[in-house]
């Protein structure tokens, strides 16, 4: 049967109870007498320790443990793509800058700082007022052309993946030294969530390493920082895998489509962790395909509706699509009822949205009401 901890009322009682028994004549049921203070005492402190108990019945186990308990899990069941342990730690955003000089031969010291026009939250502790970001070597400009310089940002997460083009002010002024922009910088990621962790913690259980199975595939890209959804399949046929992820937290103005860099990195390290027997791996991104949502007679026909509409659509499909998996019309029409304001509508295409190919997936496009 399932266990249940006593309340203080009920401990209390119990150690009256013994007290009584143990002492033939003596009553620790007595108000403020000396062994009914003793007994409640002694009962309240069971009482701690049979809460501390409780309590650490759901930490021994990943699926209710709570952070710092989590965080152990994660060292004993984990091993990460950069060789570190349990949860992924917050990475530095990398790339290239052109770096504009206006004195030939000027060298720009390596750790010099460029400041980008993007300001640091104030929660993240950091000491820098804007993203910022430093080079990796000395470089010599030139007055007839930007010199391209290898960079990183000062402060890990996501934060430091800003958008190519982006000016920079070398801090402090240079003399020589003009302008700097970005060319392209990735590769910042934030801390892993306790859910996320979680959840890889759960799926290397269930799915204990088989020297190549589809699982050890899908574990290994999701050790890789940013990775928070993989699969993998042989697509091309027997002696193959097709590797396919996602990176929902760095890119979710993009439905968590990674970019080429990501795909790289994530390919280095899957090669060199898959059996040299495999005859052929692939990385790649999903293939996204649209689908397109009419709703017709909705009540109540407002904004707020809509908005939790699409809202929960996406949460549905975050839940069930998956490279080659049909988007079937009633998870759609489900979706659109577990919408909290939504009464009554109706969906006027009823049937199911079958992907073009295995490595096709469902991404939410337009949603119509008529």
């Amino acid at each position: 049967m399932p266990w249940s901890t006593p309340t203080l009322r009920e401990v209390r009682s119990l150690v009256r109870d013994a007290v009584n028994a143990s002492l033939p004549g003596a009553d620790a049921n007595i108000g403020n007498s000396v062994l009914r203070v003793l007994s409640d005492n002694q009962g309240a402190l069971c009482h701690l320790t049979l809460q501390y108990i409780d309590w650490l019945a759901l930490q021994l186990l990943p699926d209710t443990a709570e952070t710092e308990w989590l965080d152990r899990h994660g060292d004993i069941w984990l091993v990460n793509s950069d060789g570190s342990t349990g949860r992924k730690m917050p990475a530095l955003a990398t790339g290239t800058a052109n770096i504009i000089g206006t004195i030939n031969g000027t060298v720009l010291p390596a750790f010099t700082q460029l400041q980008s026009g993007f300001g640091m939250p104030a929660n993240t502790g950091s000491p820098n007022q804007s993203v910022t970001f430093e080079t990796m070597e000395d470089i010599t400009v030139s007055v007839a052309a930007p010199v391209v310089a290898n960079i990183r940002a000062l402060d890990p997460g996501t934060l430091g993946n800003i958008p190519d083009g982006s000016s920079l002010i070398i801090v402090p002024p240079v003399n020589g030294v003009g302008s700097a922009s970005t060319i392209h910088v990735s590769g910042g990621t934030d801390i892993e969530t306790d859910a996320q962790l979680r959840s890889r913690i759960l799926h290397r259980i269930q799915n204990p390493p088989m020297g190549g199975s589809i699982a050890d595939y899908e574990q290994w890209a999701l050790a890789v920082p940013g990775v928070t959804r993989a699969w993998a399949a042989p697509e091309q046929g027997v002696g193959t895998i097709t590797v396919r992820f996602l990176m929902d937290d760095l890119y979710p103005d993009d439905d968590g489509w990674p970019q080429p860099d990501d795909i790289q990195r994530a390919a280095d390290y899957i090669d060199k962790m898959r059996p040299v027997t495999v005859k052929d791996c692939y990385v790649l991104a999903p293939i996204k395909q649209f689908i397109d949502v009419n709703v017709a007679e909705l009540v109540p026909d407002t904004d707020e509706a809509k908005a939790e509409i699409e809202a929960s659509i996406r949460d549905m499909l975050f839940l069930q699509a998956a490279p080659g998996q049909t988007i079937f019309a009633a998870w759609v029409s489900f979706a659109i009822m577990n919408a909290p304001h939504v009464q009554s509508f109706r969906l006027i295409s009823t049937s199911d949205y079958v992907m073009a190919s295995v490595g096709s997936m469902a991404v939410l496009g337009t949603i119509s009401y008529v």
